[in-house]
């Protein structure tokens, strides 16, 4: 009876019921095959005694397993572990005395071709990370938003927002949306037009999704947005790959792609292109939405931090001068907020976003209706506004101390061009291994990209895109530190 003591663990301090504890260690024995079919239990008192619990404790715990059907308790005879249990034959205990929790190996097919592996990495809690470019969540209006939630609770018929809401997301949500596009980016859209996403990715998976067929000839850029790349392939799209230079991506080169194919949509990421920072210049622009009406293909705008840019004004999305209607415009607040906060949205035909919003049904009925009402308290109350403006302020203060430390201390080590907006540079290295480079930085306590998730058209890619606006003087300088002793 000791090896009770073995196997029943009790924690008082967990808020799992002490009763409940010792069922479900006993029922995991069973299943493991150390208390076999038809063994006799303890008495309630033998193993009250053993655990040092109450007997009524033991007592629930037995009622429990009975009531569940692991147990059978006989008056005067005593308690026994079922004889009829539906178990798999117990397999020996290996000779070290393990146990075997689990298989090691999947028991069930499934369609594992459908994306590629997916690891979210061993980043410990604490350590330096130079990223692709998120925003600091100290600087987030978390305190605002905070407040903004609790004024919403104390609406009268706040119950509405905690039921189930339109998927194309909260009415009062869009309305700020379409209103913050109109004064920002200058695009003629009202809430009819705005479809609320779980971040830029889901706007732009649905689009690709409605647009395309498996099949279909798009074009993106390379290097380029690696999640947007994978979703193209998981869709099974051909992929023409286009470069881009200071100016952006090619035109002239999709010219001569769409004279020969049949282009279905072309993603495209003008301001603040992902991952080389450039912009894609106005003459460019105005040439790709001619040629998309020349060649009546849909182009999937991703602006995904317009309010970013520092050096001027920034040059407005191209949807804000469509004309044709071939424009889908995709944006997001994770780059105006914090990461956590999963709120993008999709602006287009007002047709076209019931038919996006009917496709979000089947996989995602709708998003946290609540937090939207919130954020939306935010934009207007004007918190966005401020916070978007000091964001820019600090922001454009890092990217400065940042380029002037990569100056500094690894001088002609590296190359790069100070960039107009955005929240990363990207830095070219000169004769430099990338993935010995981010190992070698990772033992030193920095977590870098190794550059393999940007595409370089057949080559090496020999650039990382560094990010800045997470991190304060004393971080920038610590990490570009540890950078430059391991170069």
């Amino acid at each position: 009876m000791k090896d009770f003591q073995d196997f029943v663990i009790i924690d008082k301090s967990s808020d799992t019921p002490v009763y409940l504890q010792i069922t479900d260690a006993i029922i995991q024995q069973i299943k493991l095959g150390r208390l076999r079919e038809g063994r006799k239990m303890p008495g309630s008192r033998q193993l009250a005694n053993l655990l040092a619990v109450n007997r009524m404790t033991v007592v629930a715990a037995y009622n429990e397993l009975e009531a569940q059907g692991w147990m059978i308790q006989h008056s005067r005879k005593g308690s026994f572990v079922h004889n009829d249990l539906p178990l798999l034959q117990p397999k020996l205990i290996a000779e070290t005395g393990e146990i075997p929790i689990s298989s090691e190996t999947n028991t069930f097919s499934f369609n594992n071709n459908l994306v590629e592996s997916y690891h979210d990495g061993d980043i410990k809690t604490g350590q330096l990370v130079i990223d692709d470019g998120f925003p600091d969540p100290r600087l987030a209006p978390i305190e605002e938003l905070t407040r903004a939630m609790k004024m919403v609770f104390k609406r009268p018929g706040y119950i509405k927002y905690l039921n189930y809401g339109s998927t194309k997301g909260s009415d009062v949500l869009r309305r700020s949306l379409a209103a913050h596009l109109n004064d920002t980016r200058g695009l003629p859209v009202t809430e009819n037009n705005v479809l609320v996403t779980r971040g830029a990715t889901m706007g732009i998976y649905l689009t690709a999704r409605i647009i395309a067929k498996p099949g279909d000839e798009m074009i993106m850029s390379e290097p380029g947005f690696h999640l947007a790349r994978k979703i193209f392939e998981q869709l099974e799209l051909n992929i023409n790959k286009v470069p881009v230079d200071e100016q952006g991506i090619d035109v002239e080169r999709i010219e001569k792609i769409c004279k020969t194919k049949k282009i279905s949509f072309i993603y495209v990421v003008p301001h603040h292109h992902f991952p080389t920072t450039v912009t894609l210049s106005l003459d460019r622009r105005i040439r790709l939405l001619e040629l998309s009406h020349q060649y009546n293909f849909v182009i999937i705008e991703d602006d995904y931090d317009y309010d970013f840019h520092y050096a001027s004004n920034p040059i407005m999305p191209m949807a804000s001068i469509d004309t044709n209607g071939k424009v889908i415009y995709i944006g997001t607040l994770t780059k105006t907020l914090v990461p956590s906060i999963r709120i993008g949205f999709l602006s287009a035909h007002e047709d076209f976003v019931e038919h996006a919003a009917s496709y979000r049904h089947l996989i995602d009925f709708q998003g946290d209706g609540f937090l939207e009402v919130a954020i939306a308290e935010l934009y207007r109350d004007g918190t966005m506004v401020r916070h978007i403006k000091k964001s820019v302020k600090t922001y454009r203060e890092r990217r400065d101390h940042f380029c002037e430390l990569l100056k500094k201390e690894l001088g002609e080590k590296v190359q790069f061009t100070v960039p107009n907006g955005g929240m990363s540079v990207w830095v070219k290295f000169e004769n430099i291994d990338l993935k010995k480079l981010s190992e070698k930085a990772r033992s030193k306590g920095l977590e870098i990209s190794d550059g393999s998730k940007y595409d370089s058209i057949g080559n090496p890619c020999d650039a990382l895109r560094l990010g800045f606006a997470s991190l304060n003087y004393t971080e920038q300088t610590k990490a570009i530190e540890i950078l430059k002793t391991c170069l």
